[in-house]
């Protein structure tokens, strides 16, 4: 492909962890290294902070915080917000702009109406749910501004066919693998497990916090639980974890912090029970030489390809044993199998198929006329 002029937008605000601002931030810097000039549209006027991208990045709108899936998700709900978001498209005229999950409020959707420049939609949410039946008429006209459509999953690609009326290739998430070992890899005297994003119902903190303590309370080999984080459970979950000491919420991370913790921890759990399109965080843990533990729902057992311990969801005691066969693995040949199956998922790699896809719209649009 030759250099173009990319949009991104991304309809959540990098203030808030998440995991499709971070594959936002990471194809900006792929884009940009592989000579394109990309501009980064996201919510949150009131974000000043400089992230890790030499894109142009450019806010609009207050941050709202708005149930969704299960979760909460960091959008702005300004109709005028979408319309200087799309002002600014307009001035920059991009040869393509790519929308991570385009329909949610309400970003993207005066630029979707006007549909004044090729696009492109990936698709990150799986699930139904009263929300996307109450509100399918508009989503589907709000379709007519897509050139073309991915899915990071098989589960999202079916949401999206159903509920959208798209049509989707799949092509998942990616990830700057490298990134992932470009700090030593450190052993602490402690043994420590370690938990990663938003601390929410879904993602079954609670019983991993039940795993561990259960597991302390019978075994002379204690483990230390880090929990790094944060969300509306944080306060119920530590109350949870009764002043454990064994047991340390450290708060929300930066991507720098985050890959130091994968780095010096013994094993990464994601113990979420449901809502899980793709599980992106199991393979930064196996890409860290890390070794990764998971429920056994649809997302993470699909990530997964087998080289993760799965656990029951919902259930401390099996999470707990998971946990144990992980640890008695050590770091084998298995640890160098799984870094290898995540190299899989390099987001150089996913961005040459992005390259292709913004060519298949580019001559679709003008194919219009």
């Amino acid at each position: 492909m030759r250099q173009r002029r990319v949009a991104l937008v991304s309809p959540y605000a990098f203030s808030v962890y998440g995991g499709v601002q971070e594959q936002v931030l990471a194809m900006s810097r792929v884009l940009s290294a592989r000579g394109h000039e990309v501009l980064v549209v996201a919510p949150d006027e009131a974000d000043h902070h400089d992230y890790d991208t030499p894109a142009m990045v450019r806010r609009f709108g207050r941050r709202a915080s708005v149930p969704a899936n299960g979760s909460r998700a960091p959008l702005t709900l300004s109709l005028a917000a979408s319309r200087r978001a799309r002002d600014v498209l307009i001035r920059f005229s991009p040869d393509v702009v790519h929308y991570h999950e385009p329909f949610a409020p309400v970003l993207a959707w005066s630029s979707l109406v006007r549909h004044a420049f090729p696009s492109v939609a990936t698709f990150h949410r799986s699930g139904g749910g009263p929300a996307l039946a109450l509100t399918g008429p508009l989503l589907r006209y709000l379709a007519r501004g897509l050139d073309r459509s991915v899915a990071v999953s098989d589960a999202a690609a079916t949401t999206a066919e159903r509920a959208y009326g798209v049509d989707v290739d799949v092509l998942y998430n990616g990830f700057e693998t490298e990134r992932f070992v470009d700090q030593p890899r450190t052993h602490e005297d402690e043994t420590l497990v370690l938990y990663l994003g938003r601390l929410e119902q879904r993602k079954g903190v609670s019983y991993l916090i039940q795993a561990v303590r259960e597991h302390n309370a019978r075994d002379e080999d204690p483990w230390t639980l880090v929990i790094a984080g944060e969300g509306p459970e944080r306060a119920r979950l530590e109350a949870l974890a009764a002043h454990d000491e064994r047991v340390r919420f450290v708060g929300a991370v930066s991507d720098a912090d985050k890959r130091s913790w994968l780095r010096r921890s013994d094993v990464l759990v994601a113990p979420s029970v449901r809502g899980e399109s793709f599980g992106l965080t199991l393979l930064e843990g196996m890409a860290s030489e890390t070794r990764v533990v998971a429920s056994d729902i649809e997302g993470y057992r699909e990530a997964a390809g087998g080289h993760a311990t799965l656990a029951k969801p919902a259930d401390s005691f099996d999470l707990a044993a998971a946990i144990s066969r992980a640890l008695s693995v050590g770091d084998t040949a298995a640890t160098t199998a799984a870094r290898q199956y995540a190299e899989e998922w390099s987001m150089r790699s996913l961005v040459e198929r992005y390259e292709e896809i913004y060519e298949r719209a580019h001559e679709h649009f003008f194919a219009k006329d």
